[in-house]
């Protein structure tokens, strides 16, 4: 009976060997918690700060902006223009105000702005294509304002050289108290969509071409005045500008010029000719 109650009290505990294996496997998987927790909160500290210097930190600073598609304007010029934003990083940049900014410039038809994580500004900008040259009066002065094919009037710092391309000046089109960013009158439309039709082809009839007169009549219509830029000619017509009617122009002129070199003007209304 005493030894198999000793048997029994000894049940269940283990030898000295295996206790002390026991203790060995126990601090071997402490250990390795200890290394794979070191390692793991390392490579977290290293990940996180490489986030913060690759993506956080660019996003607080300054924003790089990438302007793309500009011609008269220079990419100095349209960042000068977003300084009133203050923007000092890339997540209080504002693309909406931004894109309302370059829009207010008569010279700009649209203009896309984009943003890039972490520190990227993408501005592509659409200029507004000339297809003629007018004059307004502002403030005393005669200044030259640019027409594209919708019939906006607009203007940019190279008026001057945009006057020297060989784009015909339109006279006589009532714009004296209108601004860059408007329209011109409705009525005169016609006549922007038949001058850039003209463009459009390979030759350059416009060349031979200095100013176009708009004569308004009585009935709310209008007709033209052509004035050649070799000659002292002029030449009368209807609204019909056109390719045929400038060929047409051309060759009357030529004869007229032999016929009777000192005339003035050339009626070239209502299907026939005088001079």
């Amino acid at each position: 009976m005493s030894d198999a109650g000793i048997f029994l009290e000894t049940d269940g505990f283990l030898e000295d060997d295996e206790f002390t294996k026991y203790e060995e496997n126990k601090s071997d998987r402490r250990f390795r918690i200890i290394i794979i927790s070191t390692f793991a909160i390392l490579v977290f500290l290293l990940v996180g700060e490489f986030i913060g210097w690759r993506f956080i930190k660019p996003s607080l600073s300054s924003p790089k902006v990438t302007i793309t598609g500009y011609k008269s304007l220079s990419a100095e010029e349209v960042a000068m223009k977003l300084i009133p934003m203050n923007s000092r990083n890339w997540f209080t940049f504002d693309v909406d105000v931004a894109a309302g900014i370059l829009s207010s410039e008569s010279c700009i038809k649209n203009v896309e702005v984009e943003k890039h994580f972490p520190d990227k500004i993408l501005v592509n900008i659409n200029e507004r294509t000339p297809v003629a040259l007018t004059y307004v009066n502002s403030n005393g002065k005669c200044i030259p304002m640019q027409i594209d094919d919708a019939g906006v009037l607009f203007s940019n710092k190279n008026n001057a050289q945009v006057a020297q391309t060989g784009l015909p000046i339109i006279s006589g089109i009532p714009v004296d108290n209108m601004t860059g960013g408007m329209r011109i009158p409705s009525k005169y439309k016609v006549l922007i969509d038949q001058i850039s039709q003209i463009q459009s082809l390979p030759q350059k009839y416009f060349s031979a071409v200095s100013e176009i007169c708009v004569v308004p009549k009585d009935s709310g219509n209008y007709e033209l005045v052509l004035i050649p830029s070799s000659g002292h000619i002029k030449v009368l017509t209807d609204r019909a500008l056109n390719e045929e009617a400038l060929k047409y122009m051309m060759i009357v002129l030529d004869v007229v010029k032999q016929l009777k070199p000192d005339a003035q003007a050339v009626d070239m209304r209502y299907g026939s000719v005088s001079y």
